[in-house]
């Protein structure tokens, strides 16, 4: 098939691209470079076609979605303390430019649109696991934009017939994601303190939970979002339906890199949740998800990529 991989530079998005090229795809992505790393594509760029700019200027969707059949959207500003640093920013990113890429893909003719949506929708909520029926209740411009994104795929499945799902990622980790920006995701962060022996910045007590979901686990649901029989514009849980401590990864983290650092526990941010745990029974059935690597698996092939792949020590951004 032909995909669509928007911020196909980014994290998750180069990832995608690997995934895609091994199973036989064609692979076009959109990227503006202003989060993700061309550094990020080192191995696939000679492979995919690239078309350069911003996911929200009509023009730029419209040649990014023609001749697609699948659209794996990813492209946005993945931070929820950074779009409360400014949500101007991150609204133009994550929500404008989800409204300009359905339409682009709706005028295309596109087959599928997989929408990449955040656990952060549901916010803080006393029911544990989380559940697709659960009501949502965002804390923060991101969560909002995200959910907002939810809501235009499945409005453009029962207006125009476009065939939409909205993937709700839980924590997502792994290789060339960027330790060192600001904002940078806990995992990555976690572990280049550690083996740097320098505590790793918690912020709270180190006691709230997550569903760490590994990247592989991203890449098989996106697979199996494309192929299947028919989706509805409808949000289902990606994760590994497991809740962890950050103090337990961070305990996990120095026993496999033979070290004992502890955590600089900081103020909360404002935004963050206590606890993430995410129910995937209607992902197994809609789909056929079901994860394949656990979190314990997960995190020793990223330690190990943090330790020997050099691109961990220049991302600066």
């Amino acid at each position: 098939m032909n995909f669509l991989v928007t911020g196909g530079a980014g994290f998750i998005g180069s990832h995608l691209v690997r995934g895609l090229l091994d199973r036989g795809h064609s692979v076009r992505i959109l990227d503006d470079y202003s989060s993700g790393k061309r550094e990020n594509l080192h191995d696939t760029i000679e492979r995919i076609e690239v078309v350069e700019g911003d996911a929200s200027k009509p023009e730029i969707a419209a040649t990014a979605c023609a001749d697609m059949e699948v659209v794996l959207h990813e492209a946005a500003i993945p931070s929820v303390p950074r779009s409360i640093d400014n949500p101007g920013a991150s609204h133009v990113a994550n929500a404008n430019g989800t409204f300009q890429l359905l339409l682009a893909a709706r005028d295309a003719g596109v087959r599928r649109f997989v929408y990449a949506a955040s656990s952060s929708a549901y916010g803080e909520t006393a029911q544990l696991p989380k559940v697709e029926s659960m009501p949502t209740s965002p804390l923060s411009p991101y969560a909002v934009q995200k959910l907002a994104g939810e809501h235009y795929c499945k409005v453009f499945y029962e207006c125009y017939g476009l065939s939409t799902l909205a993937l709700r990622y839980f924590n997502v980790f792994g290789p060339y994601q960027n330790p060192k920006s600001q904002y940078a995701a806990a995992i990555p962060a976690f572990i280049t303190s550690i083996l740097n022996e320098q505590p790793p910045k918690v912020y709270g007590d180190g006691e709230q939970t997550r569903d760490f979901t590994y990247i592989d686990n991203v890449i098989e649901a996106n697979v199996l979002a494309a192929n299947a029989p028919e989706t509805k514009g409808d949000a289902i849980n990606i994760a590994c339906g497991a809740s962890i401590s950050v103090n337990q990864i961070i305990a996990m983290i120095n026993e496999r890199v033979g070290k004992n650092v502890k955590p600089d526990y900081v103020p909360t941010r404002a935004g963050d949740i206590r606890d993430s745990w995410a129910n995937i029974a209607l992902a197994c059935e809609r789909i056929g998800y079901k994860p394949i690597v656990d979190i314990s698996e997960g995190l020793n092939k990223t330690i190990e990529w943090y330790k020997s792949n050099s691109l961990a020590n220049t991302m600066d951004r």
